[in-house]
C-alpha cells in the first residue's frame, strides 16, 4: 500500500479502511465468478457432448457442444449490456440465440443427469421382471401341480376302495355268483396290481414334486440374494443356474405327467441385466422431471454468473482516461434516478446546445469509451445509466477534486493571514 493510502486511511478513519476491504472482497468475488462460469461451461459442456455423442459422429458433436456453450457465455454478457428500447431487434436475436442454445444444451444433458439419476431405478425394474417373469411362470407349474396330485390322490382313494371291495366281495365287476366271497382271489390280486402302481405312481410323483420344490426354493433365494449381493456376476450366474434347474425338472415332469407345462420365460443376460442406460427418444417418454432439473440448473447457473460478469469491465481505466471521461461526464448537464435505482443521463444535445452549435465530440467519444468498457449501459439512443463500477471511480474523482479545493482555500486563507 502506498503512503497516499496509508494517508487517507489515517484522514477518513475506519469507514475508509472498511470501504476498501469490501470493495477488493467484492473485486475477489468478481474475479472468482470467471472460473466458475468457465467450470460450469465445462461441466454443461461435457453433458452436452455426451448426450449429443449418441446420435451423431464424435468430433462433430464436440464441434457443436462448443459452439453451444460460447453462444449460452456470449449471449448472457450481451444482453447483460442490451437495453430492449435501445435496439429491439438485436436484443430479440441474442434472446433467441440464447434460447436455442440452452433447449440443446438442456435437452442432450438431459440423457446424462437421467442415466445417472434413474440407474438404480432401472436395476431395480429390470431386477422386478426377472422376479415377475419367474413368478409367474412358477406360480403356473404349481397350480398344475396342485392339479396333478390332487388327482393322484383321487386316483389313489378309488383303487384303494375297488381293492377292499375286491378282498370283501362286493366291487361291482364281481359276478353274481363270486360275490361277498372274501379272499384274495384273482380279482383282488388284479385291483391289488393296480392299487400298487398308482401308490408307487404316487411316490414317485411325491419325491420329484419335492425335488421340485427345493430347486423352487434355491431359486428364490438366490433371486433375493441377488438385489444385495457384492458381486453381482457370481450371484446372477448361481440365479440363472438355479433356474435352469427349475426348468429342468419341469421339462422331466411334463413328460410323466402326460400334459405340457407352461413354457419358460426367456431371461435377460448377465450383459442386458447390467447395461448402462443408452440415451434415446424413450427418455423423454419416461420423463424424469429431477433429471431435467439438474441439467437446467447448470445452464441457469453459467447464463446467471455470466450476466453478472457484464457488471465488471473488461479492462481497467488508465489514470489519464480517468480523467478525460470525468471531464467530459461533466459536460453533461441533464441527470436523474432511473427506475433501476441507477443515475441516467441523457446523451443528447440540449436545445441550448444545438441553438450555438455545441460540439459535444469529445464527450460523445467519453461514452462511447464507457459503453465499450461496461462502465455505462445503454437504455435507448437518448440515456445510458451508470454501470455499478462506475461510481466508485467517479466519487473517487470528486473526492480528489474538493480536497483540491480544499486545499486551494486554506492556501488563499493563509495568503489572507499574512497579509
Amino acid at each position: 500500500m502506498k503512503n497516499s493510502e496509508f494517508s487517507k486511511i489515517r484522514a477518513s478513519g475506519v469507514g475508509y479502511l472498511i470501504n476498501s476491504i469490501q470493495t477488493l472482497f467484492v473485486g475477489m468475488l468478481r474475479i472468482w465468478t470467471i472460473p466458475i462460469v468457465l467450470m460450469l461451461s465445462v461441466a454443461s459442456g461435457f453433458t452436452t457432448y455426451y448426450g449429443l455423442s449418441h446420435f451423431i459422429t464424435p468430433w462433430i458433436a464436440l464441434v457443436i457442444t462448443i459452439a453451444i456453450q460460447s453462444i449460452i457465455v456470449i449471449c448472457s454478457l450481451e444482453i447483460a449490456g442490451i437495453h430492449w428500447q435501445a435496439n429491439r431487434l438485436r436484443y430479440f436475436s441474442v434472446v433467441c440465440s440464447l434460447l436455442i442454445a440452452l433447449s440443446a444444451s438442456v435437452s442432450f444433458s438431459y440423457f446424462k443427469f437421467y442415466e445417472i439419476s434413474e440407474q438404480d431405478t432401472l436395476h431395480i425394474n429390470r431386477l422386478n421382471k426377472i422376479r415377475t417373469d419367474i413368478k409367474s411362470y412358477v406360480d403356473r407349474v404349481l397350480v398344475i401341480k396342485g392339479d396333478v396330485l390332487k388327482q393322484q390322490h383321487a386316483d389313489m382313494e378309488k383303487a384303494s376302495l375297488e381293492v377292499s371291495q375286491a378282498y370283501f366281495g362286493t366291487h361291482a365287476q364281481i359276478v353274481d355268483g363270486y360275490k361277498h366271497q372274501v379272499g384274495e382271489g384273482p380279482f383282488w390280486k388284479h385291483y391289488n396290481q393296480i392299487y400298487l402302481e398308482k401308490k408307487q405312481q404316487q411316490i414317485k410323483f411325491d419325491h420329484d414334486f419335492s425335488e421340485l420344490d427345493k430347486d423352487i426354493q434355491k431359486l428364490q433365494i438366490s433371486l433375493n440374494e441377488l438385489d444385495v449381493a457384492v458381486n453381482i456376476e457370481s450371484a446372477y450366474s448361481a440365479m440363472l443356474e438355479n433356474f435352469q434347474n427349475v426348468q429342468l425338472k419341469i421339462n422331466l415332469l411334463s413328460g410323466n405327467i402326460g400334459q405340457p407345462l407352461p413354457e419358460a420365460p426367456l431371461l435377460m443376460t448377465y450383459n442386458q441385466f447390467t447395461a448402462d442406460v443408452q440415451p434415446s427418444a424413450a427418455m423423454w417418454s419416461d420423463f424424469s422431471l429431477f433429471a431435467f432439473a439438474c441439467a437446467a440448473m447448470v445452464d441457469f447457473f453459467t447464463v446467471l454468473l455470466s450476466y453478472r460478469l457484464e457488471f465488471t469491465a473488461p479492462g481497467p481505466l488508465t489514470a489519464e482516461e480517468e480523467d478525460l471521461v470525468f471531464e467530459c461526464l461533466r459536460q453533461f448537464t441533464e441527470f436523474r434516478i432511473n427506475k433501476n435505482d441507477e443515475l441516467e443521463m441523457t446523451i443528447e444535445k440540449t436545445e441550448m446546445e444545438r441553438a450555438k452549435r455545441y460540439s459535444d465530440w469529445s464527450r460523445m467519444f467519453a461514452v462511447g469509451l464507457l459503453l465499450s468498457r461496461g462502465f455505462l449501459r445503454k437504455i435507448d439512443d437518448k440515456t445510458v445509466e451508470f454501470a455499478p463500477n462506475l461510481y466508485p471511480l467517479i466519487a473517487e474523482k470528486m473526492g480528489d477534486k474538493i480536497n483540491k479545493l480544499k486545499a486551494e482555500s486554506n492556501i488563499t486563507r493563509q495568503a489572507d493571514a499574512d497579509e
